[in-house]
């Protein structure tokens, strides 16, 4: 992100008009990075981890680091990177949103934009 904006577009295919799903609750998206086909996703639980590392950054209202891996069990390189933000969530119809990253200091707009795309 420091060379410039961030944009992630994820996309999802429609379904039958007779299943009626949210557009954040799809299960499997491709994602595209400025552009850039870069694979998949998946929608998931959360595990035991996910939430441990929520309450660990539950203080944290904004910014971006490393946290430590557990060196016994994932080895020295088994940290995991993070970033807090404020998002500002634009529901363009029931196939389209956009979450956009807010910058307290910069004017010049969104530095990480994502769209949810159902096409």
């Amino acid at each position: 992100m420091n060379l410039g904006m961030v944009r992630i577009a994820l996309e999802c295919e429609k379904r039958d008009k007779k299943e009626k799903i949210n557009l954040l609750e799809e299960p499997l998206w491709t994602m595209y990075c400025n552009g850039k086909k870069n694979g998949y996703g998946v929608k998931r639980e959360s595990t035991e981890e996910d939430l441990n590392v929520m309450e660990i950054l539950k203080p944290v209202s904004m910014g971006a680091g490393v946290l430590p891996g557990k060196s016994d069990v994932e080895g020295p390189d088994g940290e995991m990177t993070y970033m807090r933000a404020h998002f500002e969530r634009v529901v363009k119809s029931k196939d389209a949103e956009t979450l956009y990253m807010l910058s307290p200091d910069a004017n010049d707009g969104p530095e990480l934009s994502i769209f949810f795309v159902r096409i």
